[in-house]
């Protein structure tokens, strides 16, 4: 049988104690890591998001005009025939004169060009100018987008782009809408924090995240933001980052 000597001084005996006490020191200071981790961990963050849907309120149609002419004043004329046509065109669609916009003139002297290759003599000169519409009358503009092809049929040379629809009272909205996201993000945050038997606390932090304009029930996002000009109906969508103490 072995000595109480020889197991004293087996160096078997001696390694299995430094083992035994390193890991009580492991699990003492992993104890007080857990403890370090669980006090810092004392707060969760979620996301809360409120929608609601909007009507646009305001549009907006635009038309560019171009016409080009051996010399300036024949191009100038022309513009300002060409115009005064368009203008007539839209208020005798039930517009003020007031709603009415024409931008100012810009001009580009047309030079020669000779196997592809621009000289620096003048040939003509093309003169562009817009002349747009705005008004609460969403289904006037809407009905006057779509007659102005009766323009191009007369041969005027305009080039009518799409109508825009917006949005103006935003800024109303967004006090409300930013209450009803945080208002989200705790009932979000309560649902975690009672799984993991805990409660929330007071609100730490809260970060605003960007609105979002989108047509009806779209699913776009973007990281800056969108503002849709192309629908009548719309989506407003309002995100906040809140940060909540967690209590036991």
């Amino acid at each position: 049988m072995t000595n109480e000597r020889g197991v004293l001084g087996s160096p078997t005996f001696w390694g299995a104690v430094v083992l035994a006490a390193g890991l009580v020191v492991a699990a003492l200071i992993g104890g007080m890591a857990v403890e370090r981790l669980r006090r810092a961990g004392d707060e969760i963050t979620v996301t809360g998001s409120s929608r609601k849907p909007i009507t646009s309120d305001l549009a907006m149609w635009r038309g560019s005009i171009a016409v080009q002419r051996a010399t300036l004043p024949e191009a100038s004329d022309e513009l300002a025939r060409i115009t005064v046509r368009v203008k007539a065109f839209i208020v005798q669609r039930g517009f003020a004169d007031s709603t009415v916009e024409i931008s100012s003139i810009n001009s580009n002297a047309v030079r020669e060009r000779i196997g592809g290759e621009e000289t620096n003599r003048v040939i003509g000169y093309r003169l562009f100018q817009t002349i747009s519409v705005t008004s609460p009358d969403i289904a006037r503009v809407t009905s006057l987008s779509r007659e102005a092809g009766l323009l191009l049929a007369e041969g005027v040379p305009l080039s009518p782009e799409a109508p825009q629809y917006l949005f103006t009272r935003l800024g109303e909205m967004r006090i409300q809408m930013l209450g009803d996201a945080t208002e989200d993000a705790r009932t979000r945050a309560r649902q975690i924090a009672e799984r993991t038997g805990g409660r929330i606390g007071r609100i730490k932090s809260v970060r605003q995240g960007v609105f979002q304009i989108t047509p009806r029930n779209s699913t776009e996002i973007s990281d800056y933001g969108m503002n849709d000009v192309s629908a009548v109906d719309k989506d407003i969508t309002a995100v906040v980052r809140v940060t909540f103490s967690l209590e036991n």
